[in-house]
């Protein structure tokens, strides 16, 4: 059955006061559990989008008694970036009060959870999945967050921490859909690639920087490096960020098919009851996360592109080109731009004006660059 919670966040100066709506469906504990949040990047409303049409799909599955395990949906995942707006622009990647990316630096519990689980672990690989998964919840509970972010993050990470499925919903700042997953979930996770139609699908066994998916992603790994393989510890969670293409790209239409999509997937996984179809023919392949060409903008200026989103190019090719306003010989005022990959251009920036250094597109190819070093986020 269907329920609704508030939960407060910690304050972040006497009198303020956010708060978190969590939608429940399905009966507590019921397996498998699927965990959506959408717009941790709060400035992000394709994503929320996508949860407000999905909600709409999941009231009716739940009507007709269809909701076969867990969903917990977070249909706005970022109170605190959500009123940022400063002279008229929302503000919601970092938060203002701290400088962090909100969706960086997630707790790693692996070391502490490695410590408490020495010798406590079996032979059977689900038995094992409930006793770190006790433990996790155990451990959140334990934390006692300082400030508004923290507590932010802990009750988010409380609610996914015990999920077979933590699916963020984002979207890129101009570009087509993609996906971001952990290398050790392709090809499980293929189906979820398809389903919502990915253009790009990223693969990255640790990105660098914590972000909130591989948050639930690597655990698992980083828990079977510290214990050893005695005791059988499975990937037991499917954790991804989904790009719903650029900032721009809300609308209903868009919206109701990003949910359907999702519903599909989570039909598929037997997560909700129903058909989800035959699965769609694959638009990509998954590709290295350190194989996306970061193009950047080598001077400052105006910026012209020679490529449009979903072109194949290849290495060596102009993509665009950066424009000194202030040149006086037209000839020399151009600043080509040129990629190292070959791959498809799946995500260029909406302004117009580069800074040097600037990132003003990405390519993503099928090797890995030896560039492409550290973490591999933007920031």
């Amino acid at each position: 059955m269907k329920s609704v919670e508030i939960k407060r966040l910690g304050p972040s100066s006497p009198g303020t006061s956010r708060h978190l709506k969590i939608l429940r469906y399905g009966a507590p504990g019921a397996t498998p559990k699927a965990y959506l949040q959408a717009s941790l990047h709060a400035d992000e409303l394709p994503a929320m989008m996508a949860a407000h049409h999905l909600t709409g799909l999941l009231d009716a599955a739940e009507a007709a008694g269809g909701i076969l395990g867990e969903i917990v949906l977070v249909p706005v995942a970022n109170p605190i970036g959500l009123a940022q707006v400063i002279d008229g622009s929302h503000l919601g990647r970092y938060d203002l009060a701290s400088g962090e990316n909100f969706n960086r630096s997630f707790p790693n519990l692996a070391a502490l959870a490695a410590e408490r689980l020495a010798g406590k672990l079996g032979t059977d690989p689900a038995e094992n999945v409930r006793t770190i998964r006790t433990l996790l919840v155990a451990l959140l509970d334990e934390h006692q967050p300082l400030g508004e972010l923290a507590s932010l993050r802990r009750i988010l990470m409380r609610e996914a921490i015990d999920a077979d499925y933590v699916l963020d919903l984002h979207c890129d700042n101009d570009a087509l859909l993609h996906l971001y997953l952990g290398t050790a979930r392709w090809p499980d996770g293929a189906d979820l690639s398809a389903d919502l139609g990915s253009a790009a699908t990223l693969l990255a066994a640790d990105s660098g920087g914590t972000p909130f998916d591989e948050t639930f992603s690597n655990l698992w790994a980083e828990l079977r490096r510290r214990l050893g393989a005695d005791a059988p510890i499975p990937d037991a969670c499917l954790a991804g960020t989904v790009e719903f293409r650029g900032q721009g790209d809300v609308s209903d239409a868009l919206g109701a098919q990003d949910a359907a999509a999702l519903l599909r997937f989570l039909q598929r996984r037997g997560v909700v009851a129903g058909d989800p179809g035959p699965l769609p023919t694959a638009l990509c392949d998954g590709t290295p996360l350190d194989g996306v060409d970061v193009l950047r903008a080598p001077v400052g200026g105006m910026v012209v592109y020679h490529a449009e989103l979903g072109a194949r190019v290849t290495a060596g090719q102009i993509v665009a080109e950066i424009i000194d306003p202030l040149a006086e010989d037209p000839a020399s005022a151009r600043t080509p731009v040129r990629t190292i990959a070959d791959g498809l251009f799946f995500a260029r920036k909406i302004e117009r004006l580069a800074r040097p250094g600037q990132g003003i597109g990405k390519i993503a190819g099928a090797t890995p660059l030896p560039t492409r070093t550290g973490a591999l986020l933007d920031p």
